[in-house]
């Protein structure tokens, strides 16, 4: 034992032997003398640089400390620094509870009954507790301290009261704030025959709650973040910790900690700044009132966005093909289900083409018309002065003006006003050879093509895409169609919705995905979730049906 430490112990003396004559060496020659003498020169400096970038670095840490506004343990400089730092508003209320204790808040936001109640008595009962003593005494889900002046400034105008005692620079934030909503309602934009009947209002916590009572579980992961300069906003972005890609959590976090704006009134603004491209016409984020299938785009490894003051809820990512499917449409048998997709999505060329290829036919292409059709085409034109392309334009913004009437009065006047206004309109025209009766049939087909989207938003980009491949088949007929149609196939390949591609399951070709698209397969066939989503796990269910025998 003893032979291996001596070994050890005289090949250290050799090594430092050898290296002090090289040292010895070195130490002759000018040359390596000043070669060291550099080396050390430089080291000192690079030692100098980065003391002096660390010492910047903590001046301007302490600078920015010293730039934050923190609470004054002094109630009269306290009071005055609420004043000034909130413009001292009219609903504003000060109150000296104690000859220490002052409470601040908002009239308009603040529970009264909590505030009297809960908050009041339990100060006046202990006028010698500290801050942090009271903020256990006080019977109230939610009470924090903080040190900083902006922070309780910003949760005084969010419905919080504060509570400071003098000589103590922390201020106690009781958050009471009111909780009134409008009560829950059904949907009105999307209606649905089964299923539930319950859609978002305008409070977060009762939307998230919605939220909570169909998915029950731990995994519901909620993250809360602050938009807009002047309005602070709060934004909830859930989804399921075990099923969602991290990697999508964190794209549409930082696009949304990113946006510098005053302001975020609705969530429909929120979607179109965090869009992939917010130029293109075509929504690339599902908007839905609707709490069931909000909870389906989680379930499928969706992300969703609530906006506080806002009753629609956004789902992401979202394909083109997706905005065609209803929620009801998992509550249907499959080919019920599945009849109903191939309508929606043959109305869809039917809204955007049929009035197009009319315009086409009878500006350029007579031969294409049938022989029958001919005599009744020629007779219902003949008193029409307008060509083609002027008369469909002509009717297509009435009945677009008939529609935005419609959507704008009150239910019960609107909904006469279009009926009645379409009838007389229409007659009218027809009577007077402004159009012919059969462009009339043709737009109105278009018009009822049109609605049945189940998405608001895509349903306005068919309405409005429709009228310049109008134009086209008017200056080009058929080939100006099929140039617009090349376009429009060319743009929805470019976009992407979140980093996924916005045509798929077609392009990129997905064979899995296509059994929950355009149609929809027994539900044991659609057991996995869309690739587009990148869920962490692809199942949902196995695959293979109830058997009646086994069971």
């Amino acid at each position: 034992m003893g032979t291996p430490k001596f070994m050890s112990k005289m090949r250290i003396e050799k090594n430092a032997k050898t290296y002090s004559r090289k040292k010895e060496k070195m130490g002759r020659s000018p040359m390596s003398n000043k070669f060291f003498k550099n080396m050390f020169k430089k080291k000192e400096s690079k030692q100098q640089a980065q003391s002096d970038s660390s010492s910047l670095k903590n001046k301007s840490i302490n600078n920015h400390s010293h730039d934050k506004k923190l609470i004054s343990p002094d109630k009269a400089k306290f009071i005055s620094l609420i004043e000034k730092e909130s413009n001292n508003p009219s609903d504003l209320k000060t109150k000296f509870i104690t000859e220490d204790y002052t409470l601040f808040y908002i009239e308009n936001l603040v529970d009264s009954r909590v505030l009297n109640k809960h908050i009041l008595p339990v100060v006046l009962k202990n006028p010698n507790s500290s801050p942090s003593e009271l903020k256990f005494q006080l019977q109230i889900p939610e009470a924090n301290m903080t040190e900083n002046l902006e922070l309780a400034i910003l949760e005084l105008f969010s419905g919080a009261a504060l509570i400071h005692k003098n000589g103590y620079p922390t201020v106690l934030l009781a958050k009471i704030n009111t909780r009134e909503s409008r009560s829950l309602s059904a949907p009105e934009n999307e209606s649905q025959v089964i299923g539930s009947q319950v859609g978002f209002n305008e409070s977060l916590s009762t939307n998230e709650s919605l939220v909570r009572r169909y998915i029950r579980t731990p995994d519901l992961y909620i993250k809360k973040l602050t938009v807009g300069k002047i309005s602070n906003t709060t934004v909830s972005i859930l989804y399921l910790k075990s099923i969602a890609s991290e990697e999508m959590v964190q794209t549409l976090q930082q696009r949304i900690t990113d946006l510098k704006i005053d302001a975020l009134l609705d969530s429909s603004f929120l979607a179109e700044m965090i869009d992939d491209n917010s130029l293109s016409p075509f929504p690339q984020m599902l908007l839905t009132e609707r709490p069931d299938r909000f909870c389906d785009g989680l379930l499928n490894g969706k992300l969703g966005i609530l906006v506080d003051g806002s009753s629609m809820a956004v789902i992401c990512p979202h394909s083109f093909i997706e905005f065609f499917q209803s929620r009801e449409d998992q509550n249907l048998r499959w080919p019920i289900a599945s009849f109903l997709r191939l309508l929606r999505f043959s109305a869809v060329f039917l809204s955007i083409f049929l009035t197009p290829l009319y315009v086409a036919a009878l500006t350029f292409h007579y031969e294409v018309i049938p022989q029958s059709l001919l005599v009744p085409l020629s007779e219902s034109r003949a008193l029409v002065p307008f060509p083609p392309i002027i008369e469909a334009l002509l009717l297509e913004l009435i009945i677009e003006l008939l529609r935005e009437a419609g959507a704008r009065l009150p239910t019960k006047v609107g909904q006469t006003i279009g009926i009645v206004g379409g009838i007389v309109i229409g007659t009218a025209a027809v009577q007077a050879g402004i159009t012919s009766n059969i462009l009339i049939i043709i737009v109105a087909l278009s018009a009822l093509a049109s609605f049945t989207t189940p998405s608001y938003m895509m349903g306005n980009v068919i309405r409005a895409i429709r009228f310049p491949i109008i134009i086209l088949a008017g200056f080009w007929g058929f080939y100006g169609i099929m140039l617009g149609f090349c376009f429009l196939l060319i743009h929805l390949i470019k976009q992407s919705s979140l980093g996924t591609p916005y045509t798929a399951p077609f392009y990129p070709p997905r064979w899995v995905d296509w059994r929950d698209s355009i149609i929809r397969l027994p539900l044991p066939l659609t057991n996995l979730r869309p690739t587009s989503s990148r869920a962490k796990k692809r199942k949902k269910y196995e695959e293979e049906p109830i058997d009646p025998e086994k069971s």
